[in-house]
């Protein structure tokens, strides 16, 4: 038990009294912030660690409970307080990424078309790469593997195939499923 609530609760339990707490918090109340951090701070921290760099992971850490106690007068309860969050952690991460994207480069460069043609996944565009992987974790894994083997290992279909066991034309299909419940993910998530 810490400030009142049982960490050892069901969820649903759990879950009232940190909307409770973080309402208190919003309100003032002493005590409520540094409970809530508290009891919420190893998720965040989770969550972080697998999307950064390691030497970034405290300091965004800190960014983000800053901006949660920014907006914690505006937490009206209506969603999970971890999801609230790891949604402003989410936040905190990209803007990071395009802080590091906007810098300009100083090393000099000796591979101008590797350069040129970096993916999707580089730092200058991880704000999208970061959603992606959100995303991509929520498709079904026969559309998954055949999407990363295509698309991000860049395997031929064929290849793809002989790997997955199935005709081209299923790993066709399946990439082209997978680029659709894609779309409709972030058409969702926007």
């Amino acid at each position: 038990m810490i400030d009142g609530i049982d960490v050892g609760r069901a969820p649903n339990e759990e879950h009232t009294d940190l909307s409770r707490l973080a309402l208190n918090a919003g309100r003032g109340a002493p005590g409520a912030m540094d409970t809530l951090f508290t009891l919420t701070r190893d998720d965040v921290t989770r969550y972080i660690a697998r999307r950064v760099d390691p030497g970034w992971v405290e300091d965004l850490t800190q960014e983000t409970f800053s901006r949660a106690v920014r907006s914690l007068p505006r937490y009206a309860g209506r969603s999970p307080v971890r999801a609230w969050l790891l949604s402003v952690a989410r936040h905190t991460v990209v803007d990071r990424y395009r802080a590091v994207g906007r810098t300009p480069r100083t090393d000099p460069v000796d591979d101008w078309e590797r350069s040129l043609g970096a993916t999707a996944a580089s730092p200058d565009r991880f704000d999208e790469y970061i959603a992606l992987l959100d995303l991509v974790d929520e498709l079904p894994e026969d559309r998954r593997t055949a999407f990363v083997l295509t698309q991000v290992r860049r395997l031929s279909y064929a290849e793809t195939a002989a790997l997955t066991g199935v005709p081209v034309g299923t790993v066709r299909s399946r990439v082209a499923r997978g680029r659709r419940d894609l779309i409709r993910l972030l058409r969702e998530a926007a």
